[in-house]
């Protein structure tokens, strides 16, 4: 299977995967967490989406090479996303500790989209 088939597929899974978790957000923890912690969720899943899409819009172009690019946004979607899945759920300030990573973990993975393009000579 080559580069592009994994991350379409790796894309597909997490896309799927944030669904699901935002599902069980939306019914099964209503009314067990707070407000705030329910807020803190829903980032967790809209951030996990909007990379999961931009995962997948990366592998289906070939004007850039984007390895580097969807490893951030995947280690992104791990570090950040989940350590609010489990905060909000677990309410252990440890797991909000590790969301900081993740959010570099994306912006880098935006620098290097935007490296990535400039650096792209058949453009």
């Amino acid at each position: 299977m080559n580069d592009k088939k994994i991350w379409i597929i790796i894309a597909a899974v997490s896309g799927f995967t944030a669904v699901a978790i935002g599902a069980f957000g939306a019914h099964g923890l209503k009314g067990r967490l707070s407000a705030e912690m329910i807020e803190t969720y829903k980032t967790g899943v809209l951030y996990h989406l909007i990379h999961s899409i931009a995962i997948l819009a990366i592998a289906l172009t070939d004007k850039i090479k984007g390895k580097i690019v969807t490893f951030f946004f995947l280690a992104g979607i791990f570090l950040f996303s989940f350590s609010l899945y489990f905060y909000s759920v677990m309410n252990e300030r440890i797991f909000a500790m590790i969301t900081p990573f993740g959010g570099v973990s994306f912006l880098l993975g935006w620098l290097s989209l935007v490296f990535g393009v400039i650096r792209n000579k058949n453009n």
